[in-house]
């Protein structure tokens, strides 16, 4: 979570004397003092108060998509904490998925039967290892997979405000709040401080930080003006969430073209290290080159889109 900005409020000085009716009262700065600077009160533009959010551990999300601009709930919790959302319906409803999932697991079917017919074949060979260096191998597995485990449920993860796969965005702060007070389900409900937030939360609060604000609908655009144009802030916002959204809700082909050693990840670094500055800006400067803006820009229009597909709009 980022940290509360604070804004500055300067107060005027009260004038020992009441001045006249017909003058405007000054300040220091010989400048007329406006009703509410001159009684202290902060501006409409004063950052909201950032204390709910940072007790209750949750942010409030705004991403803009090519199909509008909507406010959202992001939180981070160990992965041992929390129960994924279900795909199950919503991959149902994609004829493609549906399809891809049969044929994935009669190829499960063939590799448990493979391996049933492979078993007998293998005895001998087995027989032959030490029955001491088995159970030594077999032990220091267990212990790497119980390591391994351990590791990725203390692993914090993100976790947004969804439901069966997809993505609640709401296009007011108002119908946000409705729908946290509302007491329907979502993935966020199992959160030890969602009870508190429905409790507390009000329309003002639903106010994002700068670094909680993505605009996904700019990037391919951005891409396709050519390297000279690339916004680096904009671009690894972007990779950003599309990381956090394809995790939570469950994207592979998403999480795939933005893994490690991918074209996408490679410009994501590139364009990180130009924003560093130093040698590694210069290095950074000739990756870049070598990334082609039209497969960055359709590899991204091809994220967005997937995005897009799982977004549940609320008004």
């Amino acid at each position: 979570m980022g940290n509360p900005k604070h804004t500055e409020v300067s107060v005027a000085r009260q004038s020992p004397q009441r001045p006249d009716a017909d003058e405007p009262e000054l300040d220091e700065t010989s400048g007329p003092v406006e009703p509410d600077e001159a009684e202290g009160t902060a501006p409409a533009s004063a950052a909201a108060d950032r204390s709910l959010w940072e007790e209750l551990r949750i942010d409030p999300v705004e991403i803009a998509l090519p199909a509008g601009t909507g406010f959202t709930l992001r939180a981070y919790r160990p992965a041992g904490e929390l129960t994924p959302t279900d795909v199950a319906e919503r991959d149902q409803d994609d004829p493609f998925l549906a399809r891809r999932q049969a044929v994935e697991e009669e190829d499960d079917e063939s590799v448990v039967i493979l391996d049933e017919e492979l078993a007998q074949e293998f005895a001998d060979s087995d027989e032959e290892t030490p029955s001491r260096r088995r159970g030594t191998d077999e032990d220091e597995d267990e212990a790497d997979d119980e390591t391994a485990a351990d590791e990725a449920d203390t692993e914090e993860v993100p976790v947004f405000l969804s439901h069966r796969g997809k993505l609640l965005l709401f296009k007011t702060p108002e119908s946000l709040v409705s729908f946290i007070r509302s007491g329907a389900p979502n993935d966020l409900s199992q959160l030890d401080s969602w009870n508190e937030l429905s409790e507390r939360v009000e329309p003002a609060d639903i106010a994002p930080l700068d670094e909680d604000t993505y605009e996904l609908d700019l990037v391919v655009e951005n891409l396709r003006g050519g390297h000279d144009t690339w916004d680096s802030t904009l671009l690894i916002e972007a990779g950003e969430i599309a990381r956090d959204l394809s995790y939570a809700l469950r994207l592979p082909a998403v999480l795939d073209m933005l893994s490690a050693g991918s074209s996408l990840d490679d410009l994501d670094e590139a364009l990180r290290a130009t924003a560093k500055g130093g040698i590694g800006a210069f290095l950074g400067r000739r990756r870049l080159k070598k990334i082609g803006a039209q497969t960055a820009s359709l590899g991204w229009r091809t994220i967005v889109g997937k995005i897009s597909a799982v977004v549940d709009w609320r008004d």
